[in-house]
């Protein structure tokens, strides 16, 4: 089960939300590749960048934050937010990202996935954003009337192997994650499936690690100290 430290970018400095609330951000550091090289240094064998104002506004405000990443790490960076087009596919490619994740533009215009699968094959994942079990688009700002299980097996059908699955209920809160939700998703889906949201422990670990899930995102719980990423790679990492 693979561990992936989240550095979340608004404003090009290194923050987290709770809740996916844009109005409940804490900022961890002026310098997200700084934070990038710090967890490489750790024991990180990937590592998962956000573009929050990307995905807010789908907009590229923070790629060369996200470029100074890629150039300052050995190890391969998956971005999401803010990928909308093909052309934003490509253009974040050319930053050295090595998987591209398409949120809200998959859920809109799902042409726009296809596309890139044809173009990129497994270097494209879909980020799924769920609010009791909906999927919610436009950095979490909208809620769908779409089950999330259902959207991710139509992902799966344009080519999709990939997704990175949030709970938004949960995530930047430490209360644990919504375990079986991210079992049902492998489960149905048969996709490889990289879990989001609510890691406050080793116990969550432990809990994510018996779903099938590929990998998990930890994010609040290391900017906060509640888990050592050298440990849980050590105990967790591939």
């Amino acid at each position: 089960m693979r561990i992936y430290p989240a550095i979340d970018i608004r404003g090009g400095r290194c923050v987290r939300l709770l809740n996916g609330d844009y109005g409940k951000e804490t900022v961890y550091g002026s310098s997200p590749a700084d934070m990038a090289e710090k967890w490489q240094s750790l024991g990180a064998d990937f590592i998962h960048v956000v573009d929050l104002d990307g995905a807010r506004s789908g907009g590229s405000e923070n790629r060369l934050a996200v470029a100074e990443i890629c150039r300052r790490v050995s190890v391969p960076v998956q971005q999401g937010g803010g990928i909308r087009t093909l052309e934003d596919a490509e253009a974040v490619a050319a930053l050295g990202v090595s998987r591209m994740i398409i949120g809200t533009a998959a859920v809109k215009e799902p042409a726009t996935v296809k596309a890139a699968v044809e173009r990129f094959g497994s270097r494209i994942a879909v980020g799924i954003d769920a609010k009791d079990g909906f999927v919610a688009t436009d950095g979490w700002l909208e809620v769908s009337t779409r089950p999330a299980v259902d959207f991710a097996l139509e992902m799966k059908a344009l080519g999709v192997e990939t997704v990175i699955y949030t709970d938004i209920a949960t995530d930047g809160t430490l209360a644990g994650p919504n375990a079986a939700a991210m079992e049902e998703m492998v489960r149905r889906t048969g996709m490889r499936v990289i879990a989001s949201g609510g890691v406050g422990s080793e116990a969550d670990l432990e809990v994510l690690s018996r779903t099938g899930v590929e990998g998990v995102i930890v994010g609040r719980a290391l900017y906060t100290g509640a888990l050592k990423l050298e440990e849980i790679v050590h105990k967790w990492g591939n």
